[in-house]
């Protein structure tokens, strides 16, 4: 099966919790995607990033910790003995001890709503779309599409068309 990735685009993000308050609510009140807000207002959803190379799956003792087949970083609570060496690693400071579970938790792509098809809940609800879920060159398709629109046209090669109006409206092209 190909790999499948959960991408948070922080441009497009409006900061509107939805995907936080989604999780909050898919997880028993354990939102694995929480919103940070910058000093200068940007907003930063931060969750699992299901790293190429996860380094908490290699310093699990128990390997407890896993990748399933559409690529997302699981763990397998039943085998966790709660050393924290994946919270050591992590870069993102992701993981977290649960005390309801009493194992290590995280992110994983809503595994049971994958399970049935589905996307993971916070890419399904995110009203300005900043979460993205599929194969890699889908999603990466999409955010250079989304990106190119945003560039600015003095930034930017034109079309022939567009240099053509450019030309005869009287605009300057540099």
């Amino acid at each position: 099966m190909e790999r499948k990735y959960l991408y948070v685009d922080y441009l497009t993000c409006i900061g509107c919790e939805t995907c936080q308050t989604v999780c909050d609510f898919i997880h028993d009140g354990n939102p694995y995607i929480r919103i940070y807000i910058t000093e200068n207002k940007q907003y930063l959803p931060i969750n699992c990033k299901h790293c190429d190379d996860a380094p908490c799956i290699k310093v699990c003792p128990t390997q407890a910790i896993y990748r399933d087949e559409d690529g997302a970083v699981r763990i397998a609570e039943d085998r966790c003995i709660g050393c924290l060496a994946c919270l050591q690693v992590c870069p993102y400071g992701v993981p977290f001890y649960s005390l309801k579970v009493k194992a290590v938790t995280k992110c994983d792509m809503c595994a049971e709503r994958r399970e049935e098809g589905m996307e993971p809940a916070c890419a399904l609800m995110c009203p300005a779309e900043a979460i993205q879920y599929g194969p890699l060159e889908i999603v990466m398709n999409l955010v250079r599409e989304r990106r190119a629109k945003n560039i600015p046209e003095h930034q930017r090669e034109l079309t022939e068309e567009e240099l053509r109006k450019s030309i005869s409206s009287g605009f300057k092209v540099f």
